[in-house]
């Protein structure tokens, strides 16, 4: 009997947006390096050239890793949209053969190898993992961050007190910054002339990066299943009126951390606590020691899918 041949591991394109703590970085990027991915660095301009000179030369010796032009990263501004975008767009160029694009900051770390990760999104071909609500309905509060016309300048959100309307025949969503979505879905929000009216409309609201991929995805179709999760855990705790911030994990969330069935974590500072990075080190390890025929990753993606 001719068996067919095994379907190559799906390769993943990682995108990794620092803005500090090159030492931290450098421990998360050993911890999912693999040959067979693509990796691309954004250091954000306002960190000075001593960080970006440093990362440039501790990834010199990687074939397979770049640094993305460096231009100022600002929370709430369109910028970090701008950054994802570029940096698909790089990875394509890349290489256009990798199958998804995993988006971080210098400050998360992977909860599974890379062996496990490509296992799991193996299984789930054709689905992207992205959180995702609708924002008029589910978070009415945040509607002001798109009807409200806002500037990105000098380093700062510049409100113009102008309000608007919504982007005529689409319905707006929310969810975070991250996410883990196909190589088709990357090239289509980066270079299809559809999307031009969501990059114009989303530069001048307010933290665009938690909405403008979701509303492209939503309102589109060229995506696979939509799974509402991005697998990574986070605990969000309040911060004002306006957001949530990811709390700072400790050795003290060990265990909650290595039996979670998800991906990757953030946030991590090894100055606060640099023993739990020590402890998700030994880890992976483990799990490369410890071979398991499928990984046991993730909830049931179906019971997560979108409508």
């Amino acid at each position: 009997m001719i068996q067919a041949p095994r379907r190559a591991p799906p390769t993943i394109a990682y995108l990794i947006l620092v803005h500090r703590y090159p030492e931290q970085f450098k421990r998360l990027f050993k911890a999912i390096h693999d040959p067979a991915n693509h990796y691309l660095v954004h250091v954000d301009k306002n960190a000075g050239p001593e960080l970006e000179n440093d990362l440039r030369a501790f990834l010199a010796p990687y074939p397979n890793a770049g640094v993305l032009e460096s231009r100022r990263a600002l929370w709430g501004g369109y910028s970090l949209v701008d950054a994802e975008l570029r940096g698909m767009a790089r990875l394509l160029e890349m290489d256009a053969r990798w199958d998804y694009f995993i988006n971080l900051s210098g400050q998360d770390f992977p909860l599974a190898t890379q062996s496990r990760i490509r296992a799991f999104l193996d299984a789930n071909r054709g689905r992207e993992f992205i959180r995702v609500l609708d924002q008029a309905s589910i978070r009415p509060e945040t509607m002001g961050r798109v009807l409200r016309h806002v500037v990105e300048q000098g380093g700062r959100i510049i409100d113009s007190l102008v309000t608007r309307l919504f982007l005529n025949d689409a319905t707006p969503y929310i969810g975070n910054q991250w996410k883990i979505v196909s190589r088709a879905f990357c090239a289509f929000v980066c270079d299809d002339p559809s999307v031009d009216r969501y990059k114009a409309f989303y530069r001048n609201t307010f933290i665009a990066d938690e909405g403008f991929f979701q509303t492209v995805m939503m309102n589109t179709a060229m995506h696979g299943e939509i799974v509402n999760d991005d697998l990574r855990m986070i605990d969000w705790v309040p911060d004002g009126d306006i957001k949530l911030r990811p709390r700072t994990f400790t050795k003290a969330d060990a265990d909650r951390l290595t039996s979670s069935s998800d991906l990757f974590a953030r946030k991590f500072d090894a100055e606060v606590d640099g023993e739990i990075l020590d402890i998700l080190e030994a880890h992976l390890r483990t799990q490369r020691v410890v071979s398991e025929p499928s990984p046991a990753v993730g909830a049931d993606p179906l019971a997560m899918l979108v409508a």
